[in-house]
């Protein structure tokens, strides 16, 4: 059911690129949306990390109870609201065996402000150190925050430096002694990789060390289904470098693990240590040079003001309920585990590779996995998806160093389309055996 190539390249023409490996995930969507109106044929769109199952329904009944309340003719405090601050520091004991104070815990408007934030005010505690280090693949967008603030980053790709390698490249950058911050997702958006507890062990070390502040990003929170992470107070936990170094920052979002991400509410804790330390050189940019005062009242005060006031309630509530054992939040997500097993097997049985495995090669199943096709680059597999109506992107603009492999995104896939997908896949692969 090939679509039209003359068609298709005349569309992707408009966008003004000779590349389409230079398209962002957002401009994928948009020439994907152009394609599907043209043509009238429904994509299989694994292009966007978009949530596709609804939001529990104790939270939104839990922000329609405080709409009705009035809460949204209330400017919240910009640190928080004690509820969702309160039931942060419990979900962190009870799913993380991390302690923290209701203090260490900053909402914020997804986790996607809470990077913006970190990220920059790592990067004003000490002029020599300006420059952030990514352990790639990553989140592109986070690269953009740091040009849009002009700030220097350097990175390296995990895929060759898994274990006791990572010890070694990450001293080799950090002995240059311009790293204020590493950051990273764990399990990893695009590639689906968990860090080892030797790796975060690692991580943690030479943050302390060095005196780097490591950012984590934990959007997708106890989705590495090999372990139940679900059970509160009950190993096993979450796995975190807070386990490892008191130079943390960690990012929580409900976006995915509640499948609440229209409301853009997330969450930033902060290690204790960091919370309340001085950094002279925050003056130049502040009225304090304490990174816990920094971070609200510079930084998300002078962004947004606060996080909504509503979504932060339907938070707290939703938190209170996984904390008291009343909701299992892991249960309804093991849908995209089922269908990345599915949708896997039928890229491998047509050809199709894995790019980026674990260690002993038994990558969990999840919201994301990677794919490549032998012989051809990451831009012309995914050219030649949009002629089978096949959408997703390419590993170049995550930061990964491979130049042939695709992320491939489960959320949007719905169940009845997976038998489509096979049979696309299945023309696909004899048509690029015949055309060789």
């Amino acid at each position: 059911m090939a679509i039209s190539k003359e068609l298709v390249d005349e569309i992707f023409k408009q966008f003004g690129q000779d590349d389409i490996n230079k398209l962002s995930i957002r401009e994928m969507g948009k020439l994907v949306a152009q394609i599907e109106q043209k043509t009238g044929v429904e994509f299989i769109h694994m292009e966007m990390g978009v949530p596709g199952l609804p939001p529990l329904q104790i939270t939104v009944d839990a922000e329609k109870e405080a709409l009705d309340k009035g809460l949204a003719a209330l400017y919240p405090d910009i640190e928080g609201i004690p509820f969702v601050k309160n039931e942060t520091a419990r979900f962190a004991k009870l799913f993380m065996d991390i302690d923290v104070t209701p203090l260490n815990c900053i909402p914020s408007v997804g986790a996607m402000q809470g990077s913006f934030a970190a990220l920059l005010a790592a990067a004003r505690t000490n002029k020599s150190k300006p420059c952030t280090l990514f352990i790639d693949p990553g989140f592109p967008v986070n690269k953009s925050q740091l040009q849009l603030m002009r700030l220097p980053f350097k990175s390296f790709d995990i895929l060759e430096n898994r274990g006791e390698k990572l010890r070694s490249t990450l001293t080799s950058f950090l002995k240059e002694g311009d790293i204020c911050t590493i950051t990273y997702s764990s399990p990893n958006n695009p590639s689906w990789i968990n860090f080892t507890e030797e790796e975060l062990q690692i991580i943690g070390e030479l943050a302390t060390q060095y005196d780097v502040i490591v950012v984590e990003d934990l959007a997708y929170f106890g989705m590495d289904f090999r372990k139940d992470y679900s059970k509160p107070g009950m190993p096993p936990y979450q796995p975190t470098v807070a386990h490892y170094t008191d130079n943390y920052i960690l990012l929580l979002s409900a976006s995915k693990i509640f499948s609440y991400a229209g409301q853009r509410i997330g969450m930033m804790i902060i290690s204790e240590s960091l919370r309340t330390r001085h950094y002279p050189e925050l003056k130049n940019y502040f009225t304090s040079d304490v990174l816990g005062h920094f971070i609200p009242y510079g930084a998300l005060y002078a962004t947004t003001a606060g996080t909504s006031h509503t979504a932060q309630y339907a938070f707290a509530a939703t938190l209170k309920a996984v904390n008291d054992g009343k909701i299992n939040f892991l249960d309804a997500l093991k849908e995209y585990a089922e269908k990345a097993k599915r949708m896997k097997e039928i890229f491998l049985k047509n050809g199709f590779y894995i790019v980026y495995k674990e260690n002993n090669d038994e990558l969990a199943d999840g919201f994301y996995f990677t794919v490549a096709y032998p012989n051809m680059t990451s831009s012309q597999l995914m050219k030649n998806f949009l002629y089978y109506g096949l959408s997703a992107i390419s590993l170049s603009i995550t930061g990964s160093k491979d130049n042939h492999g695709l992320r491939v995104c489960v959320s949007f896939v719905r169940q009845e389309q997976i038998q489509v997908l096979a049979e696309r896949l299945k023309e696909f692969s004899e048509d690029m055996k015949k055309n060789k």
